[in-house]
């Protein structure tokens, strides 16, 4: 299947969508449809074997973990999970140690680091010292495999995403000041998709400047649009996709206590029935889950026909899957 694909990808990192060409997500999105189909009908795809990835977590996980814990075995290869609070890394490994050595054992090196201001620079430096892939499984900044598995979900669902409407909105959450890595994935890749894209948040909750502007860049060039809204309502009307999450008011605040007074203030901002309704019909919601119940979101819509969490979900597997075996076969 892989023998027609440009084998120019083997080797390369997935750290940011933007450092990859539409074409090569286009790739990337055909063999995660492939594999999807022959996982479906039983068909093994062992285009892995014998191949180990290093996957090292500086931050507790669950579907991140799974997915690629279940795509590398699915594949032939084998994963192996690091912990850094139990391991030397906690003890001073350098990120040049950990990807001159973890890149001597393995065949590719996945990382979540998402400590803010440190995360991305972190996987970079341990990209610049390895001699096999190094792919993010989410930083401060970015989470490429995520925004990989929204954009596949949106195509199975509503078919070409160019001209769909697609609100990408803040909201509530009590838990903690969220990553923005998320949000900003998405409206990167969106834009370069052709998607019209709205940005919606409270005026605290801004996402990096130049991030905003790349989309803007990339919705110019795919003759999309991105557009900056600041009513939770407005980016609900007419919307094709309707991804509303929390994310933190890190470009406000770094204090977590100053970030939850800030964060209080909007405890309206909830996807509730009354306002999926003012989305377009056969408007689907989406989170990347997990999503704080009764605050983020309604048991009502989460659980309700119009959500697709769970094939979200599932695509992880699937996108990732696509990735590793572009990169590491």
């Amino acid at each position: 299947m892989l023998s027609d694909v440009q084998t120019h990808m083997r080797g390369r990192d997935m750290i940011d969508t933007q450092d990859w060409t539409r074409e090569e997500i286009e790739t990337v999105l055909d063999v995660a449809f492939e594999l999807k189909r022959q996982r479906a009908l039983g068909i093994s795809h062992a285009i892995l074997r014998d191949r180990v990835l290093a996957m090292l977590f500086f931050y507790s996980s669950t579907r991140t973990r799974a997915s690629f814990e279940a795509g590398m075995a699915q594949l032939g290869g084998h994963a192996q999970f690091i912990e850094s609070r139990t391991t030397q890394i906690a003890h001073g490994d350098t990120p040049k140690e950990i990807g001159e050595i973890l890149g001597r054992y393995n065949d590719g090196i996945a990382i979540r680091n998402v400590d803010w201001g440190l995360g991305n620079a972190y996987i970079r430096a341990v990209a610049e010292a390895s001699r096999v892939p190094v792919l993010n499984m989410q930083c401060d900044l970015y989470h490429p495999h995520q925004a990989l598995a929204d954009l596949m979900t949106m195509i199975e669902k509503l078919g070409d995403p160019r001209g769909r409407t697609l609100d990408v909105s803040w909201a509530y959450a009590a838990s903690y000041q969220k990553p923005i890595s998320v949000p900003q994935s998405l409206i990167l890749l969106a834009t370069q998709f052709g998607m019209n894209v709205r940005l919606v948040h409270p005026p605290e909750f801004e996402l990096m400047p130049d991030v905003v502007e790349q989309a803007k860049e990339n919705a110019r060039a795919s003759r999309g649009s991105l557009e900056l809204m600041s009513g939770f309502e407005d980016g609900f009307r007419g919307a094709d996709v309707v991804y509303a999450k929390s994310w933190g008011a890190l470009l406000t605040t770094t204090d977590e206590a100053e970030g939850a007074k800030i964060i209080d203030q909007y405890q309206d901002w909830i996807t509730d029935g009354r306002r999926m309704a003012m989305a377009s019909d056969g408007a689907i919601f989406m989170h990347p889950l997990p999503a704080d119940r009764g605050v983020e979101v309604t048991d009502e819509v989460i659980d309700g026909p119009q959500s697709a969490v769970y094939d979200q979900a599932e695509n992880r597997l699937h996108a990732q899957k696509a990735v590793m075996a572009l990169t590491m076969g």
